[in-house]
């Protein structure tokens, strides 16, 4: 775990589970996943990563709620979850990131940001994305095959700029206007670009 500057005893992570799943027809982060629901594959990455808490943050569909505490309970977490509900989830995906960053505790140094239908994200690449913060990096992330992933872990260098996103883009514009200054962490594991969008998806396990 990244030590400098004391970063990694001040990061958090936030689940984004807000969606309706409308491509999926609905209910998409409690479809069957290897044994479990979908939603506890992004679950089990986030409190593998240096973290002190975990934060969900619900909106269209309340039982994503029941989920994660049972998800938490089973791996013996519990005390590390926390969640908020976006009562504006259905103004896109930044309602529900600007919810999660405005609950994060005041002394907070970065936060890693998990797609909660982004089920395979590999454990082994969330030390070298704090390890990259903890280097000066205002915001670092994944790439398998020059591609982009998930989790983005954003310094809180960025905070101000994701609570006045809008609309469901998400943080897209944030980390685009980086351009170079984003770290992005080379991996051998495509389970950084795999999310559900439907059904079919299911079966995947690849991009």
């Amino acid at each position: 775990m990244a030590t400098v500057g004391g970063v990694s005893a001040r990061l958090e992570a936030i689940v984004l589970a807000a969606g309706s799943g409308s491509r999926f027809g609905g209910g998409k982060l409690l479809a069957g996943w290897r044994g479990g629901v979908l939603l506890d594959g992004a679950l089990a990455a986030a409190f593998a990563a240096p973290v002190r808490s975990v934060t969900l943050v619900s909106g269209a569909d309340r039982r994503v709620e029941k989920a994660a505490r049972e998800h938490a309970d089973r791996a013996g977490q519990g005390a590390r979850l926390r969640i908020v509900h976006a009562a504006d989830h259905a103004n896109g995906m930044s309602a529900s990131l600007r919810a999660g960053v405005a609950s994060l505790p005041p002394d907070t140094a970065g936060v890693f940001v998990f797609l909660g239908d982004m089920p395979a994200v590999p454990p082994a690449i969330l030390a070298p994305l704090a390890d990259a913060l903890a280097r000066g990096a205002p915001a670092a992330a994944p790439a398998f095959e020059g591609r982009r992933g998930h989790p983005v872990l954003f310094s809180r260098l960025l905070f101000d700029r994701l609570r006045t996103l809008e609309g469901d883009e998400g943080a897209r514009r944030v980390l685009s206007d980086l351009g170079e200054a984003l770290v992005l962490v080379p991996t051998d594991d495509p389970g950084v670009l795999l999310d559900i969008d439907r059904p079919e998806d299911l079966g995947s396990d690849c991009p």
